[in-house]
């Protein structure tokens, strides 16, 4: 691949096989649990089905070039982060948003309960109060923005001075790496659920973590552990993603976009108490957003009465379909505190909602009639 050039190339050109006359242009996909072994299993360089496949491969290096590290991907996001999560020592000390995925929280309580760790929970929008809690932490995980209230962290502040200290992940999923590339700002690893944007089209389930390319015994670390727990991804699952990969920035430009218009116009509304959404001037994250990323992304949760008033909204939109995952083609939303083991942080009439391509009218109108309904009831 040639040097300097821009992500939106990257996305495209990255993870491809050379230029080989009558070649295939893109990585075929290699259904194969098994290889041709040496005497000497150092000199393989795949050795059986758990530890490497051509078509992850290629994956990784296309997820790598575009966050400027090295990446492993993993059977699924939580695979990824769980394998994350087992570098740390018994009696650790954690610090986790105070608001973040649900799934990361289990995790961390689970592992806290078993392991004896200390959990310091956190705003990530308040860079103060994050880098007092990150003192004699061994772990920092940050989400941002974050799921599903989408708060803001100023991603170089915290690199700047975590530093040579506690290991600093950061779940870049909402942003992906063409509005911020965490590692430039002093994160040691960058999570990814490539489930959603990465791969876009909500028929993959998918991880990835990307390490910093100084960070050999880290990657290595991992790799190990996703070798030992059998989490590696699928190669079809893989070479979905990778073909999703390759529209990432037109499909995150036109959602983008259309986030921008709908959050704008969700704020006129009198049925909505509060849009979240970074993209608007006076969101709590605006400023930070507007100086460290390069977007504002695809994401607008909205605040409304009660659940009640939540449900019916959802249950009122057509166009917008009701599901849990996020970052596909199609728009969808969810009240999240249906969920049994939401985080109390979250409000309980909080929508979230992740804008597709669809044309951005259709959605609107979409919108306006479920909010209409709402008055007339």
């Amino acid at each position: 691949m040639q040097p300097g050039l821009r992500l939106e190339t990257v996305a495209v050109t990255a993870g491809r096989p050379d230029r080989i006359i009558d070649a295939p242009l893109n990585p075929p996909v290699v259904f194969a649990s098994t290889y041709v072994g040496a005497h000497d299993p150092s000199t393989a360089k795949i050795g059986y089905g758990r530890y490497g496949n051509p078509t992850w491969q290629a994956l990784e290096q296309a997820i790598g070039a575009l966050e400027g590290g090295r990446a492993l991907t993993f059977a699924s996001g939580m695979a990824a982060a769980h394998a994350v999560l087992e570098l740390m020592p018994p009696r650790a000390v954690v610090v986790i948003p105070s608001t973040c995925y649900l799934g990361i929280a289990d995790a961390v309580d689970q592992r806290a309960a078993k392991y004896g760790w200390q959990v310091r929970r956190v705003s990530v929008a308040d860079t103060m109060e994050v880098l007092a809690a990150a003192e004699g932490a061994d772990l920092v995980w940050i989400e941002s923005p974050t799921n599903p209230t989408i708060d803001v962290a100023d991603l170089p502040a915290l690199g700047r001075n975590l530093a040579g200290e506690a290991l600093f992940v950061v779940d870049s999923t909402f942003a992906t790496p063409l509005l911020q590339r965490p590692l430039e700002s002093g994160a040691d690893i960058v999570l990814h659920s490539a489930t959603k944007l990465l791969s876009g089209h909500s028929d993959v389930l998918l991880g990835a973590v990307v390490i910093r390319v100084d960070h050999r015994q880290t990657f290595e670390a991992l790799d190990a552990i996703r070798r030992s727990f059998g989490a590696a991804p699928g190669p079809m699952e893989a070479y979905l993603a990778l073909r999703g990969l390759r529209t990432l920035p037109l499909r995150l430009a036109q959602a983008q976009a259309s986030a921008q218009i709908l959050a704008e116009r969700l704020v006129g509304c009198q049925q909505v108490q509060r849009v979240r959404f970074p993209g608007l001037p006076d969101d709590p994250g605006h400023d930070v957003a507007q100086r460290t990323m390069t977007g504002f992304g695809s994401l607008i949760s909205i605040d409304l009465e009660d659940a009640r008033t939540a449900e019916r909204f959802v249950d009122g939109c057509s166009l917008w379909g009701f599901a849990t995952s996020l970052g596909g083609v199609e728009s969808t939303l969810e009240r999240r505190r249906r969920w049994g083991g939401e985080l109390l942080s979250v409000p309980e009439g909080l929508v979230r909602m992740s804008v597709g391509v669809e044309h951005v009218e259709d959605l609107w109108a979409d919108l306006a009639q479920a909010l209409d309904q709402l008055e007339q009831s």
